[in-house]
């Protein structure tokens, strides 16, 4: 079968499972804009049973075009200190997109229904890291939630496999929603802070060494990008330095953009 059909078969079962989808929807000849298609349907499909061949094919197409990005391993990404005795040389900064790093886990910027982003072919973290994993992500996280019984509180974090990505797992912690221009109160600094703590309790819980955190609420949750790495940094360093006996070797701090990653260097440099 040829990657066309394959493709194509991925489509038509999310078509023939949403009943709010016209059955009718012309596919494209075009491979990329098959698969743009694909990434939208699955970005809109709410948690469903799908066929065993469903996976089989979706995990092929994802493993592979994970096998063709640029994989950073944590060991590749230099700590801010040689000195093994510095809180530093547990400490990275690595710019770039957050489900190329082959880390133990990585951190997603979820939101309270912690069933991934449903706006299709959004550029939020949240979409990328569902879409690079794969449905079974939203459907463990649909799992999580039917368990609980209620959507996710600020500050909590749930883990789950990253199947198709290069990390081993993904968190999900849901950060605090800043109206557009305010300043964040101590309730929600606290949201943000517990955010990080969390993560860094339940990497210790499973035996994780490598973390990696994007930049919690400070996309479209509008948390300031400057406060929100000074609570960020502080948080992790207030753990790493409270907890001696932590299984964490290294925490990536991930920045998306060069203003971001200046921002972190301004701050780490004051360790």
């Amino acid at each position: 079968m040829n990657k066309d059909n394959e493709i194509n078969l991925l489509i038509e079962e999310l078509i023939s499972v949403n009943e709010s989808i016209d059955g009718n929807i012309e596919i494209p000849n075009d491979y990329d804009e098959k698969r743009k298609l694909l990434r939208a349907l699955m970005n809109i499909q709410s948690p469903v049973q799908l066929s065993e061949e469903f996976y089989l094919l979706q995990d092929k197409i994802l493993s592979e075009e994970t096998e063709s990005k640029d994989i950073v391993s944590a060991d590749e990404i230099k700590a801010i200190s040689d000195d093994p005795s510095d809180l530093g040389s547990k400490l990275a900064l690595w710019q770039g997109d957050i489900t190329c790093l082959e880390v133990d886990g990585i951190v997603n910027a979820a939101n309270s229904q912690m069933l991934g982003c449903f706006i299709p072919l959004h550029n939020c973290i949240d979409n990328q890291i569902h879409s690079a994993a794969g449905f079974q992500l939203r459907m463990d996280c649909h799992e999580i939630m039917e368990k609980q019984g209620h959507e996710e509180e600020i500050g909590k974090a749930k883990i789950t496999s990253a199947y198709n990505l290069p990390s081993k797992y993904v968190l999900h912690t849901v950060g605090p929603a800043i109206p557009y221009g305010s300043k964040p109160n101590d309730m929600e600094i606290k949201g943000l802070r517990d955010c990080y703590e969390s993560c860094l309790e339940l990497a210790d819980e499973n035996g994780l060494k490598s973390i990696a955190f994007c930049s919690i609420s400070t996309g479209v949750f509008n948390f300031p990008k400057e406060e929100a790495c000074k609570i960020a940094i502080k948080a992790v360093k207030d753990y790493l330095k409270s907890h001696k006996d932590t299984n964490i070797e290294k925490v990536i701090f991930n920045s998306f953009s060069d203003n971001a990653t200046e921002i972190y260097r301004k701050y780490l440099g004051k360790i």
